[in-house]
Protein backbone atom coordinates (compact mmCIF):
# COMPACT_ATOMS: atom_id res chain seq x y z
CA UNK A 1 0.00 0.00 0.00
CA UNK A 2 2.39 2.43 0.83
CA UNK A 3 3.87 1.17 -2.28
CA UNK A 4 1.15 2.09 -3.85
CA UNK A 5 0.74 5.83 -2.45
CA UNK A 6 4.43 6.62 -3.38
CA UNK A 7 4.18 5.76 -7.14
CA UNK A 8 0.80 7.77 -6.80
CA UNK A 9 2.41 11.07 -5.33
CA UNK A 10 5.57 10.57 -7.87
CA UNK A 11 2.77 11.02 -10.67
CA UNK A 12 0.95 13.49 -9.16
CA UNK A 13 4.27 15.31 -8.79
CA UNK A 14 5.05 14.68 -12.36
CA UNK A 15 1.74 15.73 -13.42
CA UNK A 16 2.32 19.39 -11.59
CA UNK A 17 5.77 19.84 -13.03
CA UNK A 18 4.99 19.50 -16.73
CA UNK A 19 1.66 21.55 -16.60
CA UNK A 20 3.94 24.14 -14.89
CA UNK A 21 6.67 23.67 -17.38
CA UNK A 22 4.06 24.14 -19.94
CA UNK A 23 2.17 27.11 -18.76
CA UNK A 24 5.30 29.09 -18.04
CA UNK A 25 6.71 28.25 -21.73
CA UNK A 26 2.94 29.53 -23.14
CA UNK A 27 3.57 32.61 -21.06
CA UNK A 28 7.36 32.94 -22.35
CA UNK A 29 5.73 32.50 -26.35
CA UNK A 30 2.96 35.11 -25.38
CA UNK A 31 5.12 37.28 -24.21
CA UNK A 32 7.44 37.17 -27.38
CA UNK A 33 4.72 37.08 -29.83
CA UNK A 34 3.59 40.85 -27.76
CA UNK A 35 6.33 42.20 -27.81
CA UNK A 36 7.03 41.32 -31.51
CA UNK A 37 3.74 42.60 -32.38
CA UNK A 38 4.54 45.65 -30.76
CA UNK A 39 7.44 46.48 -32.32
CA UNK A 40 5.92 45.33 -35.73
CA UNK A 41 3.18 47.42 -35.11
CA UNK A 42 5.62 50.49 -34.16
CA UNK A 43 7.85 50.18 -37.18
CA UNK A 44 4.63 49.82 -39.55
CA UNK A 45 3.60 53.28 -38.94
CA UNK A 46 7.21 54.31 -40.84
CA UNK A 47 7.38 51.01 -43.41
CA UNK A 48 11.17 51.47 -43.01
CA UNK A 49 13.43 47.99 -44.42
CA UNK A 50 17.19 48.21 -45.29
CA UNK A 51 19.03 45.70 -48.08
CA UNK A 52 20.73 43.03 -45.32
CA UNK A 53 24.14 42.84 -48.14
CA UNK A 54 27.62 43.47 -47.23
CA UNK A 55 28.89 46.08 -49.13
CA UNK A 56 31.04 44.69 -51.69
CA UNK A 57 33.73 47.66 -51.86
CA UNK A 58 35.24 48.09 -48.39
CA UNK A 59 37.48 51.06 -46.94
CA UNK A 60 41.31 51.27 -46.91
CA UNK A 61 40.69 47.92 -44.90
CA UNK A 62 43.78 45.79 -46.70
CA UNK A 63 46.31 47.82 -47.38
CA UNK A 64 47.35 45.37 -50.52
CA UNK A 65 44.47 47.01 -52.01
CA UNK A 66 46.35 49.62 -53.42
CA UNK A 67 48.08 47.29 -55.48
CA UNK A 68 44.48 46.38 -57.41
CA UNK A 69 43.43 50.13 -56.66
CA UNK A 70 41.38 49.15 -53.78
CA UNK A 71 38.68 46.98 -55.29
CA UNK A 72 38.27 43.17 -55.50
CA UNK A 73 39.78 42.02 -58.99
CA UNK A 74 39.43 37.85 -58.76
CA UNK A 75 36.03 38.08 -60.34
CA UNK A 76 32.98 37.63 -58.59
CA UNK A 77 32.36 38.73 -54.99
CA UNK A 78 31.72 34.87 -53.01
CA UNK A 79 29.37 37.06 -50.62
CA UNK A 80 26.74 38.48 -52.67
CA UNK A 81 23.18 36.84 -51.94
CA UNK A 82 21.17 36.74 -55.00
CA UNK A 83 21.54 34.15 -58.06
CA UNK A 84 19.80 34.44 -61.11
CA UNK A 85 18.17 31.37 -62.57
CA UNK A 86 21.07 29.49 -64.12
CA UNK A 87 20.77 28.96 -67.79
CA UNK A 88 21.68 25.83 -69.38
CA UNK A 89 25.30 25.75 -70.09
CA UNK A 90 27.00 23.69 -72.83
CA UNK A 91 28.64 20.63 -72.18
CA UNK A 92 32.14 21.14 -72.03
CA UNK A 93 34.74 18.60 -72.62
CA UNK A 94 37.48 18.86 -69.29
CA UNK A 95 38.62 15.13 -69.82
CA UNK A 96 42.03 16.79 -69.36
CA UNK A 97 41.68 18.90 -66.40
CA UNK A 98 41.89 17.16 -63.15
CA UNK A 99 39.25 17.57 -60.12
CA UNK A 100 41.15 18.04 -57.29
CA UNK A 101 39.60 17.87 -53.18
CA UNK A 102 41.62 17.91 -49.97
CA UNK A 103 42.74 14.21 -50.37
CA UNK A 104 44.01 14.29 -53.79
CA UNK A 105 45.22 18.39 -53.88
CA UNK A 106 49.19 17.77 -52.33
CA UNK A 107 50.05 14.39 -54.67
CA UNK A 108 48.78 16.38 -57.58
CA UNK A 109 50.59 20.11 -57.13
CA UNK A 110 53.94 17.65 -55.40
CA UNK A 111 53.37 15.39 -58.82
CA UNK A 112 53.27 17.99 -61.35
CA UNK A 113 56.68 20.47 -62.42
CA UNK A 114 54.14 23.32 -63.39
CA UNK A 115 50.39 22.90 -62.44
CA UNK A 116 47.73 25.10 -62.75
CA UNK A 117 44.72 25.24 -60.46
CA UNK A 118 41.42 27.44 -60.53
CA UNK A 119 39.23 27.96 -57.48
CA UNK A 120 35.82 28.05 -58.61
CA UNK A 121 32.13 28.22 -57.33
CA UNK A 122 29.52 26.19 -59.64
CA UNK A 123 27.52 29.54 -59.72
CA UNK A 124 29.95 31.77 -60.85
CA UNK A 125 29.13 33.37 -64.47
CA UNK A 126 32.98 34.08 -64.80
CA UNK A 127 33.77 30.53 -64.38
CA UNK A 128 31.10 29.11 -66.39
CA UNK A 129 32.82 31.31 -69.54
CA UNK A 130 36.08 30.15 -68.67
CA UNK A 131 35.52 26.44 -68.78
CA UNK A 132 35.47 25.68 -72.42
CA UNK A 133 38.78 28.31 -72.66
CA UNK A 134 40.29 26.23 -69.32
CA UNK A 135 39.55 22.23 -71.25
CA UNK A 136 41.33 23.89 -74.58
CA UNK A 137 44.35 24.92 -72.37
CA UNK A 138 44.52 21.91 -70.50
CA UNK A 139 44.44 19.61 -74.00
CA UNK A 140 46.84 22.10 -75.39
CA UNK A 141 49.55 21.73 -72.57
CA UNK A 142 49.65 18.10 -71.74
CA UNK A 143 53.11 17.49 -71.35
CA UNK A 144 53.82 20.65 -70.88
CA UNK A 145 51.46 21.63 -67.54
CA UNK A 146 48.88 20.15 -65.86
CA UNK A 147 45.61 22.40 -65.41
CA UNK A 148 43.15 21.00 -62.38
CA UNK A 149 39.98 22.59 -60.72
CA UNK A 150 38.79 23.09 -57.05
CA UNK A 151 34.94 23.51 -56.17
CA UNK A 152 35.38 26.06 -53.70
CA UNK A 153 32.20 25.64 -52.19
CA UNK A 154 32.92 21.81 -51.22
CA UNK A 155 36.53 22.20 -50.40
CA UNK A 156 36.41 25.09 -47.82
CA UNK A 157 39.37 24.44 -46.38
CA UNK A 158 41.23 24.75 -49.20
CA UNK A 159 39.76 28.11 -50.27
CA UNK A 160 40.41 29.32 -46.71
CA UNK A 161 44.09 28.10 -46.64
CA UNK A 162 44.90 29.99 -49.91
CA UNK A 163 43.01 33.03 -49.48
CA UNK A 164 40.59 33.00 -52.15
CA UNK A 165 38.39 36.07 -52.22
CA UNK A 166 36.27 35.62 -55.20
CA UNK A 167 35.99 33.49 -58.77
CA UNK A 168 37.71 32.33 -60.30
CA UNK A 169 41.44 32.46 -58.92
CA UNK A 170 44.10 30.82 -60.67
CA UNK A 171 47.26 29.93 -59.25
CA UNK A 172 50.27 28.54 -61.00
CA UNK A 173 51.87 25.71 -58.59
CA UNK A 174 55.49 25.22 -59.16
CA UNK A 175 57.19 21.84 -57.88
CA UNK A 176 54.63 22.06 -55.67
CA UNK A 177 54.80 25.67 -54.25
CA UNK A 178 52.29 28.50 -55.12
CA UNK A 179 53.46 30.96 -56.94
CA UNK A 180 51.93 33.67 -59.04
CA UNK A 181 48.10 34.13 -59.39
CA UNK A 182 47.00 33.95 -63.05
CA UNK A 183 45.66 37.02 -64.02
CA UNK A 184 45.99 37.30 -67.96
CA UNK A 185 43.09 36.81 -70.52
CA UNK A 186 40.86 34.14 -69.43
CA UNK A 187 41.26 32.49 -73.63
CA UNK A 188 42.91 29.12 -74.76
CA UNK A 189 45.54 31.20 -76.21
CA UNK A 190 46.43 33.84 -73.63
CA UNK A 191 46.69 30.77 -70.88
CA UNK A 192 48.59 28.28 -73.26
CA UNK A 193 51.30 31.26 -74.12
CA UNK A 194 51.59 32.39 -70.46
CA UNK A 195 52.10 28.26 -69.23
CA UNK A 196 54.56 27.71 -71.97
CA UNK A 197 56.47 30.97 -71.08
CA UNK A 198 56.65 29.50 -67.02
CA UNK A 199 57.81 25.96 -68.31
CA UNK A 200 60.39 27.07 -70.68
CA UNK A 201 64.34 26.70 -69.74
CA UNK A 202 65.02 28.93 -66.40
CA UNK A 203 68.61 28.77 -66.54
CA UNK A 204 70.83 30.02 -69.83
CA UNK A 205 74.39 29.44 -70.41
CA UNK A 206 77.19 32.12 -70.98
CA UNK A 207 80.24 31.04 -72.89
CA UNK A 208 81.79 34.34 -73.95
CA UNK A 209 83.05 37.38 -72.37
CA UNK A 210 81.02 39.46 -75.24
CA UNK A 211 77.55 37.54 -74.09
CA UNK A 212 78.48 38.29 -70.80
CA UNK A 213 79.10 41.85 -70.76
CA UNK A 214 75.72 41.98 -72.64
CA UNK A 215 74.26 40.36 -69.97
CA UNK A 216 75.51 42.78 -67.08
CA UNK A 217 74.64 45.60 -69.26
CA UNK A 218 71.26 45.21 -70.30
CA UNK A 219 70.00 43.63 -66.83
CA UNK A 220 68.91 44.96 -64.03
CA UNK A 221 69.54 42.14 -61.74
CA UNK A 222 71.03 38.72 -62.57
CA UNK A 223 72.12 35.40 -60.68
CA UNK A 224 75.24 33.97 -62.02
CA UNK A 225 76.28 30.11 -60.79
CA UNK A 226 80.34 29.40 -61.80
CA UNK A 227 80.27 25.48 -61.85
CA UNK A 228 82.28 23.00 -62.72
CA UNK A 229 79.90 21.19 -65.23
CA UNK A 230 76.93 22.74 -67.10
CA UNK A 231 75.39 19.60 -66.76
CA UNK A 232 74.85 17.61 -63.99
CA UNK A 233 73.27 17.30 -60.26
CA UNK A 234 74.17 21.32 -59.12
CA UNK A 235 73.06 22.41 -62.58
CA UNK A 236 69.63 20.81 -61.82
CA UNK A 237 69.29 22.60 -58.33
CA UNK A 238 69.81 25.71 -59.72
CA UNK A 239 67.08 25.48 -62.27
CA UNK A 240 65.00 23.69 -60.21
CA UNK A 241 65.45 27.36 -58.11
CA UNK A 242 65.41 29.10 -60.70
CA UNK A 243 61.77 28.06 -61.58
CA UNK A 244 60.53 29.52 -58.31
CA UNK A 245 61.28 33.17 -59.85
CA UNK A 246 59.81 34.79 -62.19
CA UNK A 247 61.28 38.47 -62.30
CA UNK A 248 64.71 37.73 -62.50
CA UNK A 249 66.92 35.93 -65.02
CA UNK A 250 69.45 32.83 -63.76
CA UNK A 251 73.07 31.64 -65.39
CA UNK A 252 75.81 29.20 -65.56
CA UNK A 253 79.36 29.44 -66.81
CA UNK A 254 82.45 27.53 -66.25
CA UNK A 255 84.21 30.11 -67.39
CA UNK A 256 86.78 31.62 -64.68
CA UNK A 257 87.66 34.92 -67.39
CA UNK A 258 83.49 34.87 -67.15
CA UNK A 259 83.23 34.41 -63.53
CA UNK A 260 85.20 37.67 -62.90
CA UNK A 261 83.59 40.04 -64.75
CA UNK A 262 79.90 39.17 -61.79
CA UNK A 263 83.13 39.40 -59.58
CA UNK A 264 83.48 35.83 -58.72
CA UNK A 265 87.53 35.38 -57.95
CA UNK A 266 88.56 32.89 -60.31
CA UNK A 267 90.38 30.85 -57.33
CA UNK A 268 87.30 30.03 -55.65
CA UNK A 269 85.62 26.96 -54.77
CA UNK A 270 82.98 25.65 -57.09
CA UNK A 271 80.02 26.00 -56.74
CA UNK A 272 79.72 29.12 -56.08
CA UNK A 273 77.15 32.06 -56.82
CA UNK A 274 76.46 35.47 -56.68
CA UNK A 275 73.27 37.98 -57.23
CA UNK A 276 74.07 41.40 -58.93
CA UNK A 277 71.85 44.24 -58.87
CA UNK A 278 72.13 47.90 -60.15
CA UNK A 279 70.81 49.37 -56.78
CA UNK A 280 72.68 50.36 -53.73
CA UNK A 281 73.17 46.82 -52.58
CA UNK A 282 75.38 45.79 -56.21
CA UNK A 283 76.59 42.11 -54.74
CA UNK A 284 75.21 39.44 -52.39
CA UNK A 285 77.23 36.28 -52.51
CA UNK A 286 75.75 33.03 -51.80
CA UNK A 287 77.56 30.84 -49.07
CA UNK A 288 75.16 28.00 -48.46
CA UNK A 289 74.61 24.43 -49.86
CA UNK A 290 73.97 24.29 -53.24
CA UNK A 291 70.66 22.96 -53.28
CA UNK A 292 67.58 24.35 -54.62
CA UNK A 293 65.87 25.20 -50.94
CA UNK A 294 68.91 27.01 -49.94
CA UNK A 295 69.36 29.01 -53.33
CA UNK A 296 65.75 30.12 -53.36
CA UNK A 297 65.84 31.17 -50.06
CA UNK A 298 68.97 33.12 -51.04
CA UNK A 299 67.59 34.99 -53.59
CA UNK A 300 64.10 35.84 -52.28
CA UNK A 301 65.80 37.75 -49.63
CA UNK A 302 68.60 39.23 -51.49
CA UNK A 303 66.75 40.35 -55.01
CA UNK A 304 64.81 43.27 -53.42
CA UNK A 305 66.46 46.46 -52.31
CA UNK A 306 67.15 46.41 -49.07
CA UNK A 307 64.41 49.15 -48.81
CA UNK A 308 61.75 49.26 -50.63
CA UNK A 309 59.87 52.27 -51.82
CA UNK A 310 56.14 52.08 -51.26
CA UNK A 311 54.63 53.09 -54.61
CA UNK A 312 51.99 51.23 -56.79
CA UNK A 313 54.46 50.12 -59.07
CA UNK A 314 56.37 48.48 -56.75
CA UNK A 315 53.68 47.11 -54.00
CA UNK A 316 54.35 43.44 -55.78
CA UNK A 317 57.62 42.90 -54.29
CA UNK A 318 56.36 43.72 -50.89
CA UNK A 319 52.83 41.92 -51.66
CA UNK A 320 54.16 38.74 -53.47
CA UNK A 321 57.27 38.59 -51.01
CA UNK A 322 57.57 34.92 -49.23
CA UNK A 323 58.83 36.83 -46.00
CA UNK A 324 55.87 38.25 -44.75
CA UNK A 325 56.59 40.55 -41.87
CA UNK A 326 57.41 44.28 -42.59
CA UNK A 327 59.55 47.10 -40.79
CA UNK A 328 57.73 50.20 -42.41
CA UNK A 329 59.69 53.71 -41.84
CA UNK A 330 56.91 56.63 -42.50
CA UNK A 331 58.68 59.97 -42.83
CA UNK A 332 57.89 62.83 -45.32
CA UNK A 333 59.78 63.72 -47.84
CA UNK A 334 62.46 65.85 -46.48
CA UNK A 335 63.04 63.31 -43.53
CA UNK A 336 63.75 60.50 -45.62
CA UNK A 337 67.33 61.58 -46.02
CA UNK A 338 67.74 61.03 -42.54
CA UNK A 339 66.61 58.10 -42.09
CA UNK A 340 66.31 55.51 -44.82
CA UNK A 341 70.25 55.31 -44.01
CA UNK A 342 69.74 54.07 -40.97
CA UNK A 343 66.99 51.86 -42.02
CA UNK A 344 68.72 50.00 -44.79
CA UNK A 345 72.05 49.40 -42.28
CA UNK A 346 69.61 47.59 -39.96
CA UNK A 347 68.03 45.49 -42.91
CA UNK A 348 71.09 44.11 -44.23
CA UNK A 349 71.21 41.71 -40.59
CA UNK A 350 67.61 40.84 -41.02
CA UNK A 351 67.46 39.40 -44.52
CA UNK A 352 64.70 36.87 -45.31
CA UNK A 353 63.10 38.31 -41.78
CA UNK A 354 61.81 41.10 -43.09
CA UNK A 355 60.48 42.80 -45.73
CA UNK A 356 61.82 46.76 -45.10
CA UNK A 357 59.35 49.63 -46.73
CA UNK A 358 59.81 53.62 -46.80
CA UNK A 359 56.05 55.19 -46.59
CA UNK A 360 56.28 58.68 -48.14
CA UNK A 361 53.88 60.08 -45.48
CA UNK A 362 53.50 63.60 -47.34
CA UNK A 363 52.50 61.38 -50.85
CA UNK A 364 49.38 62.37 -52.20
CA UNK A 365 48.77 58.98 -54.21
CA UNK A 366 49.07 56.69 -51.03
CA UNK A 367 51.34 57.96 -47.79
CA UNK A 368 47.63 59.69 -46.11
CA UNK A 369 46.13 55.88 -47.20
CA UNK A 370 48.56 54.13 -46.09
CA UNK A 371 49.28 56.26 -42.93
CA UNK A 372 45.78 55.89 -42.08
CA UNK A 373 45.51 52.41 -42.51
CA UNK A 374 48.36 52.06 -39.77
CA UNK A 375 47.06 54.87 -37.74
CA UNK A 376 49.53 57.06 -37.70
CA UNK A 377 49.40 60.64 -37.55
CA UNK A 378 50.83 63.69 -37.82
CA UNK A 379 54.07 64.33 -39.71
CA UNK A 380 56.87 62.77 -37.37
CA UNK A 381 58.86 60.02 -38.64
CA UNK A 382 57.82 56.56 -36.99
CA UNK A 383 58.75 53.02 -37.38
CA UNK A 384 56.78 49.59 -37.07
CA UNK A 385 56.64 46.32 -37.53
CA UNK A 386 53.24 44.78 -39.23
CA UNK A 387 52.36 41.20 -39.50
CA UNK A 388 51.29 41.26 -42.79
CA UNK A 389 47.57 40.62 -43.70
CA UNK A 390 46.76 37.50 -41.64
CA UNK A 391 46.51 39.21 -38.47
CA UNK A 392 47.22 42.67 -38.98
CA UNK A 393 48.80 43.04 -35.89
CA UNK A 394 51.35 46.44 -35.46
CA UNK A 395 53.89 47.26 -32.90
CA UNK A 396 55.17 50.56 -32.94
CA UNK A 397 58.79 51.63 -32.03
CA UNK A 398 58.73 53.93 -28.72
CA UNK A 399 62.03 55.70 -29.08
CA UNK A 400 64.42 57.70 -31.25
CA UNK A 401 64.82 55.91 -34.48
CA UNK A 402 68.68 54.56 -34.19
CA UNK A 403 70.01 51.61 -35.41
CA UNK A 404 70.05 49.91 -32.18
CA UNK A 405 66.35 51.10 -31.04
CA UNK A 406 65.62 49.38 -34.64
CA UNK A 407 67.25 46.70 -33.89
CA UNK A 408 65.84 45.75 -30.49
CA UNK A 409 62.66 46.36 -31.74
CA UNK A 410 62.63 43.92 -34.70
CA UNK A 411 64.85 41.71 -32.43
CA UNK A 412 61.98 41.89 -29.41
CA UNK A 413 59.51 41.15 -32.48
CA UNK A 414 61.17 37.63 -33.67
CA UNK A 415 61.50 36.89 -29.51
CA UNK A 416 57.07 37.43 -29.17
CA UNK A 417 58.09 40.42 -26.44
CA UNK A 418 55.58 43.09 -27.73
CA UNK A 419 52.63 44.30 -27.33
CA UNK A 420 50.12 45.20 -30.01
CA UNK A 421 49.24 48.93 -31.19
CA UNK A 422 45.77 48.92 -32.36
CA UNK A 423 43.77 52.31 -33.47
CA UNK A 424 41.57 53.82 -31.45
CA UNK A 425 39.86 57.05 -31.20
CA UNK A 426 39.33 59.16 -28.01
CA UNK A 427 37.07 58.20 -25.95
CA UNK A 428 33.78 59.98 -25.98
CA UNK A 429 33.22 62.13 -22.75
CA UNK A 430 29.50 61.43 -22.43
CA UNK A 431 28.26 57.62 -23.46
CA UNK A 432 24.71 58.25 -22.98
CA UNK A 433 22.89 57.52 -26.23
CA UNK A 434 20.50 54.53 -26.98
CA UNK A 435 23.79 53.32 -29.00
CA UNK A 436 27.00 53.17 -27.33
CA UNK A 437 29.99 54.45 -28.70
CA UNK A 438 32.73 51.96 -28.87
CA UNK A 439 36.33 53.21 -29.66
CA UNK A 440 39.57 50.52 -29.30
CA UNK A 441 40.60 51.90 -26.20
CA UNK A 442 36.75 51.45 -24.26
CA UNK A 443 36.11 48.24 -25.95
CA UNK A 444 37.62 46.37 -23.47
CA UNK A 445 35.16 48.02 -20.27
CA UNK A 446 32.08 48.05 -22.58
CA UNK A 447 31.99 45.41 -25.20
CA UNK A 448 33.87 42.57 -22.91
CA UNK A 449 31.81 43.20 -19.81
CA UNK A 450 30.94 40.43 -18.68
CA UNK A 451 27.72 41.25 -17.13
CA UNK A 452 26.14 42.76 -20.09
CA UNK A 453 24.92 41.15 -23.45
CA UNK A 454 26.44 42.91 -26.04
CA UNK A 455 25.27 44.28 -29.92
CA UNK A 456 27.71 45.50 -31.71
CA UNK A 457 27.76 47.14 -35.25
CA UNK A 458 31.06 48.21 -37.14
CA UNK A 459 30.48 50.56 -39.38
CA UNK A 460 32.12 52.69 -41.55
CA UNK A 461 30.64 56.36 -42.52
CA UNK A 462 31.13 56.22 -46.34
CA UNK A 463 29.24 52.73 -46.89
CA UNK A 464 25.75 53.35 -48.02
CA UNK A 465 24.47 50.11 -46.29
CA UNK A 466 25.69 51.36 -43.11
CA UNK A 467 23.57 54.32 -43.48
CA UNK A 468 20.36 53.09 -44.73
CA UNK A 469 20.84 50.69 -41.48
CA UNK A 470 21.70 53.44 -39.15
CA UNK A 471 17.89 54.82 -38.34
CA UNK A 472 16.82 50.87 -37.95
CA UNK A 473 19.93 50.29 -35.36
CA UNK A 474 19.22 53.51 -33.64
CA UNK A 475 15.29 52.63 -33.32
CA UNK A 476 16.48 49.02 -31.89
CA UNK A 477 18.76 51.16 -29.19
CA UNK A 478 15.81 53.25 -28.48
CA UNK A 479 13.42 50.40 -27.56
CA UNK A 480 16.33 48.56 -25.87
CA UNK A 481 17.60 51.50 -23.66
CA UNK A 482 15.55 50.75 -20.45
CA UNK A 483 17.21 47.30 -20.22
CA UNK A 484 20.23 47.09 -17.65
CA UNK A 485 21.95 43.59 -19.04
CA UNK A 486 21.84 44.63 -22.93
CA UNK A 487 24.14 46.97 -24.92
CA UNK A 488 23.21 48.44 -28.29
CA UNK A 489 26.72 49.60 -29.82
CA UNK A 490 28.69 50.61 -32.78
CA UNK A 491 32.21 51.07 -33.50
CA UNK A 492 33.65 53.30 -36.60
CA UNK A 493 36.34 50.18 -38.06
CA UNK A 494 37.58 52.22 -40.37
CA UNK A 495 39.27 54.45 -37.33
CA UNK A 496 39.15 51.94 -34.46
CA UNK A 497 40.65 48.32 -34.09
CA UNK A 498 40.67 45.58 -31.49
CA UNK A 499 41.27 41.95 -31.75
CA UNK A 500 38.18 40.71 -30.70
CA UNK A 501 36.32 42.34 -33.62
CA UNK A 502 37.05 41.29 -36.89
CA UNK A 503 35.24 43.01 -39.67
CA UNK A 504 33.58 41.34 -42.71
CA UNK A 505 32.75 44.01 -45.11
CA UNK A 506 30.72 46.50 -44.30
CA UNK A 507 28.48 46.82 -41.85
CA UNK A 508 29.49 43.57 -39.35
CA UNK A 509 27.15 43.20 -36.81
CA UNK A 510 28.31 40.94 -33.74
CA UNK A 511 27.18 39.70 -30.50
CA UNK A 512 29.03 39.28 -27.42
CA UNK A 513 26.91 37.29 -24.78
CA UNK A 514 27.55 37.62 -21.73
CA UNK A 515 29.46 35.59 -18.90
CA UNK A 516 31.03 34.25 -22.22
CA UNK A 517 33.24 36.73 -23.52
CA UNK A 518 36.23 34.26 -23.72
CA UNK A 519 34.39 33.23 -26.69
CA UNK A 520 34.56 34.03 -30.06
CA UNK A 521 31.33 36.43 -31.00
CA UNK A 522 28.16 35.21 -32.32
CA UNK A 523 28.31 37.15 -36.35
CA UNK A 524 24.60 38.13 -36.53
CA UNK A 525 23.14 36.83 -39.86
CA UNK A 526 19.57 37.56 -39.76
CA UNK A 527 17.34 40.17 -41.55
CA UNK A 528 18.61 44.11 -41.03
CA UNK A 529 15.12 45.01 -39.47
CA UNK A 530 14.28 45.66 -35.80
CA UNK A 531 11.70 42.77 -35.53
CA UNK A 532 14.53 40.33 -36.98
CA UNK A 533 17.45 41.73 -34.62
CA UNK A 534 14.94 41.66 -31.72
CA UNK A 535 14.11 38.13 -32.34
CA UNK A 536 17.71 37.39 -32.25
CA UNK A 537 18.81 38.74 -28.84
CA UNK A 538 15.26 37.54 -27.19
CA UNK A 539 16.57 33.96 -28.72
CA UNK A 540 20.52 34.36 -27.58
CA UNK A 541 20.43 36.57 -24.91
CA UNK A 542 22.35 34.99 -21.94
CA UNK A 543 20.45 37.10 -19.33
CA UNK A 544 16.41 36.79 -20.53
CA UNK A 545 14.99 40.36 -20.85
CA UNK A 546 11.40 41.69 -21.49
CA UNK A 547 10.09 45.11 -23.63
CA UNK A 548 9.61 48.00 -21.64
CA UNK A 549 6.45 49.56 -23.36
CA UNK A 550 4.99 52.89 -22.79
CA UNK A 551 1.65 52.28 -21.48
CA UNK A 552 -1.02 51.55 -24.29
CA UNK A 553 -3.45 54.12 -25.22
CA UNK A 554 -7.43 53.11 -26.17
CA UNK A 555 -6.11 53.36 -30.00
CA UNK A 556 -2.77 51.10 -29.25
CA UNK A 557 -4.37 48.37 -27.11
CA UNK A 558 -3.47 44.99 -28.86
CA UNK A 559 -6.05 42.34 -28.95
CA UNK A 560 -5.51 38.52 -29.59
CA UNK A 561 -6.32 37.28 -33.20
CA UNK A 562 -7.59 34.17 -33.89
CA UNK A 563 -5.62 32.18 -36.38
CA UNK A 564 -6.99 32.41 -40.08
CA UNK A 565 -7.16 36.82 -39.28
CA UNK A 566 -4.24 38.29 -40.58
CA UNK A 567 -2.94 42.25 -39.00
CA UNK A 568 -1.47 44.77 -40.44
CA UNK A 569 1.26 44.15 -38.22
CA UNK A 570 1.47 40.65 -39.74
CA UNK A 571 2.39 42.68 -43.39
CA UNK A 572 4.69 45.04 -41.42
CA UNK A 573 6.44 42.04 -40.04
CA UNK A 574 6.70 40.30 -43.23
CA UNK A 575 8.09 43.29 -45.28
CA UNK A 576 10.34 44.19 -42.57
Amino acid sequence: MASSTSISLLFLLSFLLLATSRAENASNGSDLDEELAFIAAEESKEQSHVNSHHDQYRDFENYEDLEQGGEFHHGEHEGGEYREEEPQLPIVDEKDVAVLTKDNFTEFVGNNSFAMVEFYAPWCGACQALAPEYAAAATELKGVAALAKIDATEEGDLAQKYEIQGFPTVFLFVDGEMRKTYEGERTKDGIVTWMKKKASPSIHNITTVEEAERVLSAEPKVVLAFLDSLVGSESAELAAASRLEDDLSFYQTTSPDIAKLFEIETEVKRPALVLLKKEEEKLARFDGNFTKAALSEFVSANKVPLVINFTREGASLIFENSVKNQLILFATANESEKHLPTLREVAKSFKGKFVFVYVQMDNEDYGEAVSGFFGVTGTAPKVLVYTGNEDTRKFILDGELTVNNIKTLAEDFLADKLKPFYKSDPVPESNDGDVKIIVGNNFDEIVLDESKDVLLEIYAPWCGYCQSFEPIYNKLGKYLKGIDSLVVAKMDGTTNEHPRAKADGFPTILFFPGGNKSFDPITVDVDRTVVELYKFLKKHASVPFKLAKPSATPEQVITPKKADEKTESDGAKDEL
